[in-house]
């Protein structure tokens, strides 16, 4: 797999090999014949959808799910032959797009269903999911008469064929298992009220596939944050059945160095001032970069050592305080391993004080995906 050149030092390096082995991992934890939804919706959570996508389909994943229909356009033109499924909400006018490209479509109103008949004929069937909501709060019915009906409505079409039937939970990350238990068995409550199962029930996002009963991966598991190397939870690590690879690692240079003099200042609004005489490096990197500027204070990692992160965050450059004057050129790491160090995503997330999920989403396109095998 090629890389683009590019002239800027800044980059996010993505371990191809980490994604491949996280997936050939969880195969083996994985009861027989269950399948493995690859989730590469928002870039694959920032890695590079194409590229994961890709790495999963080689290491056994049997199907691809994005968030919107936009995004499945983007997978076909790819992909041609592999299932894509779109978990979020599609408009009716997708409809024909996705039985001529073999797109199957996330339903969940009887409304959708009306809609779709301005679209009539199609050239192909299009494939649904049934989306249950057992306790989200999102999209997808929360009875069975609203499913029952819905199951009915795809069944006098001949365009449609209800392919699958899925939920998400959104407790399963946590130690507590009240909350999931309920919407286990409003599941199972609603499953058992259709005529006939579907080719595919899934339920288990990555906390349930990783921690809960085997029971819930069903047909197929949808791997999403821990394909990319990631806990869902502090939780979840505490009973990680296999270890997991981090795929994403950020980086860049140093471009500039100098002596800063005791009552010396940096930044916007000067709000770092140097007791002592020490080294400022600039690396380009901002917040339009999604080094947002909350990031003040948070370590790097140079020559086997670390920095910090000194002033105001810019919008393309930030500033770094040495113990020494590192030559020009010299690799910062901003997330990942240097000898015997690390800085990892949830060092941001708790700086952040976010959730891992959201840092590799904010770094945005204009900083490289560098891919190595």
């Amino acid at each position: 797999m090629e890389n683009k050149i590019n002239y800027r030092p800044t980059k996010a390096v993505i371990d191809l090999q980490a994604i491949h082995q996280n997936i050939v991992s969880l195969r083996q934890h994985l009861q027989p014949n269950v399948g493995i939804i690859a989730v590469v919706k928002a870039n694959a959570y920032g890695h590079g959808d194409i590229e994961v996508a890709n790495t999963a389909i080689n290491a056994g994943a049997t199907m691809l799910a994005v968030a919107t229909p936009d995004e499945a356009v983007h997978m076909r033109e790819h992909f041609k032959y592999i299932d894509i499924l779109v978990l979020g909400a599609t408009p009716s006018s997708f409809i024909p797009y996705a039985s001529k490209e073999n797109i199957t479509l996330t339903v969940f109103s009887e409304e959708w269903m009306e809609q779709a008949k301005q679209y009539l004929p199609l050239s192909n069937q299009v494939k649904l999911h049934l989306k249950i909501d057992s306790g989200m709060g999102r999209i997808g019915v929360t009875t069975q008469e609203e499913l029952v009906m819905l199951y009915e409505a795809i069944q006098n079409s001949e365009h449609f064929i209800v392919d699958g039937i899925f939920t998400h939970f959104a407790t399963a990350d946590e130690e507590d298992n009240g909350y999931f238990e309920k919407q286990v068995c409003l599941f199972k409550e609603l499953l058992n009220a259709l005529p006939e199962k579907p080719r595919l029930v899934h339920v288990a996002n990555t906390a349930t596939t990783l921690v809960k009963e085997p029971s819930l991966q069903y047909d197929a598991v949808r791997f999403g944050i821990s394909m990319y190397g990631l806990l869902p939870s502090p939780y979840v690590g505490e009973l990680l059945p296999f270890p997991l690879k981090p795929a994403f690692s950020l980086e860049t240079q140093l471009v500039h160095v100098k002596k800063l003099k005791a009552g010396q200042s940096v930044g916007y609004g000067a709000n770092f001032t140097a007791e002592q005489d020490c080294f400022i490096g600039t690396i380009p990197i901002g917040y339009a970069d999604g080094m947002i500027r909350r990031l003040s204070g948070q370590e790097v990692l140079i020559g086997g050592g670390r920095a910090q992160i000194v002033g105001r965050i810019c919008m393309d450059q930030s500033m770094i305080l040495m113990k020494e004057a590192y030559n020009i050129g010299e690799r910062v790491l901003l997330i990942g391993r240097q000898q015997e160090d690390e800085i990892t995503i949830d060092d941001w997330a708790s700086k952040l004080e976010t959730i891992n999920y959201e840092i590799p989403c904010v770094i945005t396109g204009r900083v490289p995906r560098m891919y190595k095998n």
